[in-house]
C-alpha cells in the first residue's frame, strides 16, 4: 500500500477514490492541475493576521505617542501600563487566532487536482485544497506506477 486515507487508497493494483476502483494497468496517463486562488480564503487569513496585529500596533502607537508628547512620569506609567494590560489580555486570544491561522494555511487557498486517462476518458482522481495530501497521493501514484 502506497497511500491510504478516508477518500483515497493507492496500491500497486490501482487507485480507489470516490467508491470507484481504477486498475493501475488501465491508467495510460496521470497529470495534475493547480486551480485558481480563492481570494475569500486569502482575505480570511489576512483578517486573522489583523486580529493579532492591530492590538499590538495600537499598544506600540500609544507608547510612541506618549514618548513624543513627553508626558509626565505618572501619565507615561498609565499609558505604558494600559498598553501592557491590553497586551496581556489579548495574548491568550493570539494563541487561538494563530491556531486558526495554522488551519487556514493547511486548508489552502487553491485547489489541486490529479487527473488520469482511464479507458480513453479523462477522470478526476483527486481534488483537494490540502497541498501536502495532494503531494502524498501524487507521489504514491508515481511509486505504484514504477512497480
Amino acid at each position: 500500500m502506497h497511500y491510504r486515507d478516508s477518500r483515497v487508497t493507492v496500491t500497486a493494483a490501482g487507485i480507489e477514490t470516490d467508491g470507484r476502483h481504477i486498475p493501475l494497468a488501465e491508467l495510460t496517463e496521470v497529470w495534475h492541475r493547480r486551480g485558481g486562488r480563492s481570494w475569500r480564503r486569502v482575505a480570511g487569513r489576512a483578517t486573522l493576521g489583523l486580529v493579532i496585529g492591530v492590538p499590538a500596533a495600537l499598544g506600540l502607537a500609544a507608547v510612541a505617542v506618549a514618548l513624543a508628547l513627553r508626558l509626565s512620569g505618572m501619565a507615561m506609567a498609565v499609558v505604558v501600563g494600559a498598553a501592557l494590560v491590553v497586551g496581556l489580555v489579548t495574548a491568550p486570544l493570539a494563541d487561538l487566532v494563530l491556531e486558526h491561522l495554522d488551519r487556514a494555511y493547511a486548508r489552502g487557498a487553491r485547489e489541486w487536482e490529479i487527473w488520469g486517462r482511464w479507458r480513453g476518458t479523462e477522470v478526476l482522481l483527486l481534488r483537494t485544497r490540502d497541498r501536502q495530501k495532494f503531494g502524498q497521493v501524487y507521489r504514491a501514484i508515481e511509486r505504484a506506477a514504477e512497480r
